[in-house]
């Protein structure tokens, strides 16, 4: 992993919610300085000019402001992460608006280290499991009430890690959505609780047993710490990015 030393940073927040106040948190402690947060229409329009004077944004919003507000970032030269979830259907188009515009973007369905290491576990035991045709297999994700997508970004990178090791699955689909018996579909099941931060569960079954791999977080801290870890990563490249650039890992 490459060395990180980028201090001092001034960071844009957009998206000031549970987690955009612990980005702030973790981004002070670790020597940098919020230069402004925005959150709503009100703020961009009082103060959304100091975007320019950012080094990087980090962007924990919604789903239907996040491709704005990437493209507001390219237009002011700021490299942006983002951590907001359920706009993938633009990613094509903002990819090439981004390499074409010599842009920055990082971007994750989850910025936590451990997470990132299940996900590779995931993809190893998939492919274990591949050769076992008597197991199938679910995803299990458990998240705040707050949270609006369904399944999670993180389900979504997970179902994908699945099918492209497990040659007897070639879709996945939300519980609910699925008709009758479709060996070839990976169900997902989504579950909403109250001060959830989040839990993901890998499950194969067979008539004989269970084999189940679980990551579950605790709070918001290792989502804020990747973040800001992947801000002070990106300052000085130019591209498109995600967790496997900066943490190395062969998923």
């Amino acid at each position: 992993m490459e060395n990180i030393s980028n201090k001092g940073l001034k960071i844009a927040i957009l998206g000031y919610g549970k987690m955009g106040k612990e980005i702030e948190k973790m981004a002070i402690a670790k020597g940098h300085t919020i230069l402004l947060t925005l959150d709503n229409e009100k703020d961009w329009i009082d103060k959304g000019n100091l975007l320019v004077k950012a080094d990087v944004a980090i962007d924990f919003s919604m789903p239907k402001t996040v491709v704005q507000n990437i493209e507001k970032c390219f237009d002011n030269n700021v490299p942006i992460v983002v951590g907001t979830t359920a706009w993938y259907t633009d990613f094509k188009r903002i990819s090439e608006v981004c390499l074409n515009t010599n842009q920055s973007l990082f971007y994750a369905t989850n910025f936590s280290l451990g997470v990132n290491i299940f996900s590779a576990v995931n993809k190893k035991l998939a492919e274990i499991m591949n050769g076992f045709q008597e197991y199938d297999v679910e995803i299990i994700e458990t998240h705040h009430t707050q949270k609006l997508d369904a399944p999670s970004g993180t389900a979504i990178s997970l179902a994908e890690g699945i099918l492209s090791k497990m040659d007897r699955k070639s879709i996945w689909k939300l519980e609910g959505e699925i008709e009758g018996i479709e060996s070839n579909t990976l169900s997902i099941k989504a579950k909403r609780i109250e001060n959830v931060p989040g839990t993901h569960e890998i499950r194969y079954e067979s008539e004989a047993d269970k084999i189940k791999i679980i990551h579950e977080a605790k709070n918001r801290k290792g989502f804020a710490k990747g973040a800001v870890l992947a801000a002070e990563w990106l300052v000085d490249k130019k591209g498109v990015y995600t967790m496997s650039d900066l943490l190395a890992l062969n998923f």
